[in-house]
């Protein structure tokens, strides 16, 4: 994805996505300029733009800490996963967004994308 074709946006942004319920409300002025879609917290922790959204499986602790580390702004967790007390608690502690939706990773990533590039209906 070329990132110069991308339009910043902003955390409140996520907000109002259809689908998207929000869990935990992160800093709303952050910008967000990327998406990043894993399952493996190295992988984010290594290659995770940021200022970007992780969209992922992954409902723990350890997500949070991890998105914290890479400059990460949201958090999605996908297939409608149940997000136990403790990440709730430490995204409200570090400012991170947290976001459940029912949809896969792959219709997520879409509409991250389309959010970023200004094409979505």
């Amino acid at each position: 994805m070329n990132r110069e074709r991308l339009q910043k946006i902003k955390v409140s942004d996520l907000t109002n996505v259809d689908g998207w319920e929000c869990i935990s409300a992160g800093t709303a002025n952050a910008p967000i300029s990327a998406a990043y879609t894993s399952d493996l917290l190295s992988d984010v922790m290594a290659n995770a733009p940021e200022d970007s959204v992780l969209i992922t499986l992954q409902a723990h602790l350890n997500t949070v800490a991890v998105a914290a580390l890479a400059d990460v702004r949201a958090i999605i967790i996908c297939h409608a996963r149940p997000i136990p007390d403790d990440m709730i608690a430490a995204a409200q502690r570090e400012g991170i967004l947290l976001l459940r939706t029912k949809a896969n990773q792959f219709d997520t990533t879409v509409k991250c994308y389309r959010l970023l590039t200004g094409d979505y209906n």
